[in-house]
């Protein structure tokens, strides 16, 4: 900066620094800013697919719970339903009803079809759970990386602000202070970036924690209920 130029409150806004930085700390900045972008991406989208996972969930198990026939409520699911639990259902049901045709002569062929379908819900409740969280390891990279990238931008500011200075040969503060708060400019965007994507990682990691729980209890229901149906056929 022009140690000539007076010092105004527009020196130091936001677009001032970023426009009076050096191209390593700019770079850095646009760099943080795209990560933060990313992050919120990635927050809106797993807010709104968690929400609307747990809503269609709650109107599903309400159906199950009502006293319906299964094979009814998957039917009503159609084809290819677009959540898990009625592909769930669908999934053990065709089990079901493929053991059935083939006839349960003995107990071990019923034990094995249960352990069957539990296999068969186990690896749907895998593959679920992994959509559930993906875009967590975006939030968790930016989260951890990004105070440390602003610090580099930092470090790499003031270094070059006090070679400036040593040149001028002047430590004035109205000299010092535009060339500190540059620098400083990057850790603060660091920052801005990474604490919501902390907060939001903790927080979607738990709720895909709790979905993946929902998925298991839906599983040993549904198991519950295929083997409560073998002990009534071979009553």
């Amino acid at each position: 900066m022009d140690p000539s130029t007076p010092l105004t409150p527009e020196s130091f806004s936001f677009i001032a620094l970023f426009l009076r930085a050096g191209w390593v700390v700019k770079a850095v900045m646009i760099g943080l800013g795209l990560a933060s972008l990313a992050s919120w991406a990635v927050i809106l989208d797993k807010g709104v697919r968690f929400t609307r996972l747990n809503r269609e969930a709650d109107a599903f198990e309400d159906k199950v719970s009502s006293g319906r026939p299964l094979e009814e409520i998957a039917q009503e699911a159609g084809e290819r339903p677009t959540h898990a639990l009625p592909r769930m259902l669908q999934a053990a049901l065709k089990e079901w009803r493929d053991a059935r045709a083939k006839g349960l002569t003995s107990e071990s062929q019923t034990v094995f079809l249960t352990q069957r379908i539990d296999r068969v819900l186990d690896t749907m409740i895998a593959r679920e759970s992994g959509r559930a969280e993906e875009g967590l390891g975006t939030l968790a990279i930016v989260a951890t990386a990004s105070p440390f990238v602003g610090l580099f931008g930092t470090v790499w500011g003031i270094m070059h602000a006090f070679q400036a200075i040593a040149l001028q040969k002047n430590t004035n503060l109205a000299i010092v202070a535009p060339s500190i708060a540059e620098a400083l400019f990057a850790t603060a965007i660091g920052l801005i970036a990474a604490i919501p994507a902390y907060i939001a990682y903790n927080k979607f990691s738990t709720d895909a924690g709790k979905y993946a729980a929902r998925l298991e209890g839906f599983a040993d229901d549904l198991s519950t209920a295929i083997q409560r149906r073998l002990a009534d056929r071979a009553g």
